[in-house]
């Protein structure tokens, strides 16, 4: 569906598409989707689109947000919230059901429900569990509502961390060496499944990284160095998801590649490199939002290197059949191979976020990279495509 397609009203101009972008949600990164939210409602063409920001609470009530980005961003080293920007604390917002209507409405308790009108394409900017992971695509599709960025699958595959490393595997890129325990191992046998992670770090040597399986922006994280920290690691990582994934460390630098779908097919941006934080074990959390480490743009890296990075950030964007955009996480390691980490299906879009950097430096300007993923989704049908 294109700007062009809209359905008009003979004895009306032409409408503008209308964009609501959703934001915040259940996820422990509700606050760097806020901000995320901030910036592509601060560069988002307001002569172009019609723009309703909606926001999700921590506790999953949809609401009615202020259209004020500069709320929306880290301060006092702190991440805004959905309910700091409702206009309602009781109010919610309703998506239609039904394929044939495209009308949101409002409604407060005591109070006659209000037509928001009709949303011709949803951006939807949650990051983690119950909105990135393709629980909202799912919604999306239903709704018959055109959204930004991947489907279904591909949202769920980019967010669970032991499937997309078995796409990647199964399409030839190489990974690196991991272990994954699953809820039922601790529920059946918790000694046993400690001693499946010690066998892995005899096999494959301290440090390693404990993680949640299905969570983001380095959240829940832990580099354990020695046996005694991994409870403690464990514990951590299970309190935002109760499958985590165990990696083994790679020794290398850290490259990232944006990827983002132009008329002709995804094309991947030139690629980052993320430095060593002094302040920080490796790339955290409060490294990347709170202390803004800057990464290198673009990454110090030979022709030969950029082309193949930028190559394996596309087959990696196919292999999990995405849409829309992409961010690739590699280690160049020390024998000179690329190692893909992850993808991120709705990477962090702030202001200081890698992907958008990376775009421009590739050409492509903040404002023009938000309007190109809408006007990608609203050339996509929703359903089988």
């Amino acid at each position: 569906m294109s700007t062009e397609n809209l359905p008009q009203s003979p004895e009306q101009p032409p409408r503008k598409p209308r964009v609501a972008v959703v934001f915040g949600g259940r996820s422990s990164e509700h606050g760097i989707s806020v901000v995320t939210a901030g910036a592509v409602l601060k560069a988002i063409d307001r002569t172009k689109y019609d723009v309703l920001p909606i926001g999700i609470t921590q506790d999953g009530r949809w609401a009615l947000t202020a259209d004020e980005p500069e709320r929306m961003a880290i301060t006092d080293r702190r991440t805004p919230s959905v309910d700091q920007l409702a206009e309602s604390s009781e109010g919610g917002v309703v998506l239609p059901v039904d394929p044939g209507n495209r009308e949101v409405v409002y409604s407060e308790p005591g109070s006659v429900p209000k037509a928001l009108g009709e949303v011709d394409v949803v951006f939807p900017v949650l990051h983690g569990p119950y909105g990135e992971d393709g629980t909202l695509q799912g919604l999306l599709e239903l709704s018959g509502v055109p959204y930004v960025g991947s489907g279904v699958l591909a949202s769920a595959v980019g967010q669970d961390k032991e499937y997309m490393k078995r796409v990647f595997t199964s399409f030839g890129l190489r990974i690196g060496p991991y272990v994954v325990i699953r809820p039922r191992e601790w529920e059946r046998d918790e000694p046993a499944a400690r001693k499946k992670i010690v066998d892995f770090a005899g096999e494959h040597g301290w440090p390693l990284f404990v993680k949640p399986a299905r969570a983001g922006s380095s959240i829940g994280i832990t580099k354990v160095d020695d046996l005694a920290g991994l409870d403690e690691a464990i514990a951590e990582a299970r309190r935002h998801d109760p499958k985590i994934l165990v990696e083994a460390a790679l020794r290398g630098r850290e490259i990232e590649c944006g990827v983002l779908e132009f008329e002709d097919g995804p094309r991947a941006s030139v690629p980052s490199e993320i430095p060593s934080a002094d302040a920080h074990a490796y790339y955290d959390f409060e490294a990347k939002y709170i202390d803004s480490t800057p990464g290198v743009v673009p990454a110090p890296l030979t022709d030969e290197q950029t082309a193949e990075v930028r190559r394996f950030a596309v087959e990696a964007f196919e292999a999990a059949s995405c849409e829309g955009l992409v961010r690739a996480d590699f280690f160049l390691t020390e024998d000179g191979e690329f190692v893909i980490n992850e993808i991120n299906t709705m990477p962090g879009m702030t202001p200081i976020s890698m992907y958008p950097q990376m775009w421009q430096a590739s050409g492509v300007s903040y404002p023009e990279l938000v309007d190109r993923l809408v006007q990608a989704a609203l050339r996509r049908s929703t359903g089988l495509r």
